[in-house]
């Protein structure tokens, strides 16, 4: 039920600059992050999960017909494993697509004191930008059919964290020194 009440909204007085949207300042200071989305990481992740979840189903079809033409495979005591078989199957292709996708975040995002990894089931991850912060390239994969662009698992750590993995696009992450 509504009530006849008055909300006001504050607003900002004066005249405010336009924003430019993903930009960060000359010195570093903190201001608008720049978003990069994570296409190529993305993709390649996407199409491993699909691959991974093809294989699963030729498997388990190559299972079920053989079950279905060996003796006995028609008794309903076959039909209750059959069904066992079913859910475990759908259970290992969930979790492998998940596995796959995991590691490759949506975006990151980058200004001037901290980089932000937005991941892929909606978590942010906030890691300070400074000299402790060390990015490492663990493996490079080159365009291909998996994506069209260069792709690097690259590992983020700083001291008293545990590293994280993520697979991005090359060049997303600063690699190295990852100070202002």
């Amino acid at each position: 039920m509504s009530s006849p009440r008055v909300v006001r909204i504050p607003r900002a007085t004066g005249a405010r600059a336009p924003s430019s949207a993903g930009a960060l300042s000359p010195d570093g200071a903190d201001g608008e992050a720049e978003r990069r989305p994570n296409v190529g990481g993305s993709q390649r992740a996407v199409r491993i999960a699909l691959l991974y979840l093809l294989g699963l189903t030729g498997v388990y079809l190559a299972f079920v017909l053989y079950a279905r033409s060996a003796p006995g495979g028609m008794t309903p005591g076959a039909g209750s494993a059959l069904l066992l078989f079913s859910a475990a199957a759908a259970g290992f292709g969930a979790a492998g697509a998940i596995l796959a996708l995991h590691p490759a975040p949506r975006a990151v995002e980058i200004s001037g004191s901290q980089i932000v990894v937005l991941g892929r089931w909606g978590g942010r991850r906030r890691w300070p930008r400074s000299r402790e912060l060390h990015v490492r390239v663990v493996r490079r994969f080159p365009p291909w059919g998996l994506s069209a662009v260069t792709v690097e698992l690259v590992e983020v750590s700083t001291p008293g964290r545990p590293a994280r993995s993520y697979l991005v696009e090359e060049g997303l992450l600063p690699v190295g020194d990852a100070s202002p």
